[in-house]
């Protein structure tokens, strides 16, 4: 028995993750087909478009799928009313206080997961009564923690701090990491950049190839001083770093850093100022794959790599 495929009402216990520019109708309804939980990235969406995106994955699937929402989203109430109209039944909540719409969320009869980076945030998810956690650590793309805990380092804490299941994020592409997490004391796990790059992400080619050619090193984590953000090096990064030889403000970062950056570099395929969000694991993804392929080679890893560890005896 697996708490979180109970939970959710899914196959196998892995959730998409919910990316700005990436996670649209055709990439969280393919999830859903293939057996995980897709998830409709909010965060890039003015509420008209998020109902839209809504409308289209109820057509393309029949399994449950959810929305992202990050709760400093300006539109926030518009979004919510949209998806207890539409009738979405799981919603994942990130980048605020789990404790401002929980309630009201599951009061409607929505199942709540909420993304956190650290110990002390876990508990609050707690004292708010989600459902579940999301735990990521550091190595996620995007927007992230700002104390840089690792994913192995973070899942066992957490583990032993509370009773809800526990998601695994950050850091995972294969189901050898899938296995890792879940003797960490995982329920699941969020897979967030193989996803990006798939052939159903909404991401602009231009960002997947440049993905899929990226090294060990390509990936960092930044500007910690507005919202830290792991990105991919390229000439805007380089101006983030200068700005920061150069004694930069948080002013002045911001100036810099403008409006629109990620729309720009993952939507719109600019891979000299946008900004290229992605995880540690880029290094490893050199291919741009369907979904199918995808669930695929992760449930084949996983059980070759399951096989391979039941034979090992210390």
């Amino acid at each position: 028995m697996n708490r979180l495929k109970e939970l959710l009402n899914i196959k196998y216990p892995i959730i998409q993750g919910g990316m700005i520019w990436c996670s649209g109708w055709k990439l969280a309804s393919a999830v859903s087909n293939n057996g995980g939980l897709g998830l409709i990235g909010a965060g890039s969406m003015y509420p008209d478009v998020l109902r839209t995106h809504i409308k289209k994955c109820k057509k393309a699937t029949d399994k449950p799928f959810g929305v992202n929402l990050p709760l400093l989203y300006p539109n926030i109430k518009e979004h919510i009313k949209i998806i207890i109209d539409e009738g979405v039944k799981i919603v994942v909540t990130s980048a605020g206080n789990p404790k401002l719409y929980t309630s009201f969320l599951k009061e409607n009869g929505i199942t709540v997961l909420h993304v956190v980076a650290s110990k002390k945030f876990a508990l609050k998810c707690v004292e708010a009564d989600v459902d579940a956690i999301i735990a990521e650590g550091f190595e996620a793309g995007g927007h992230n923690g700002i104390d840089e805990i690792t994913t192995m380092c973070l899942i066992p804490k957490i583990k032993k701090s509370v009773d809800i299941p526990i998601i695994a994020a950050g850091g995972i592409s294969s189901g050898k990491a899938i296995l890792a997490a879940f003797s960490l004391g995982a329920d699941g796990v969020q897979i967030g950049s193989l996803f990006a790059v798939s052939k159903e992400s909404s991401a602009h080619l231009n960002f997947k190839e440049y993905v899929t050619n990226s090294k060990e090193n390509d990936t960092i984590l930044t500007l910690k001083e507005l919202t830290p953000v792991r990105l991919l090096k390229n000439e805007f990064y380089y101006k983030i770093e200068l700005a920061y030889k150069n004694n930069a403000s948080s002013e002045e970062l911001k100036k810099i850093l403008g409006r629109g950056r990620a729309k720009k570099g993952i939507f719109e395929g600019d891979l000299k100022n946008g900004e290229l969000e992605i995880g540690q694991v880029s290094s490893h993804i050199k291919n741009i794959l369907s979904v199918d392929e995808i669930f695929s080679n992760l449930i084949s890893d996983f059980n070759s790599q399951k096989n391979i560890l039941s034979k090992i005896n210390f």
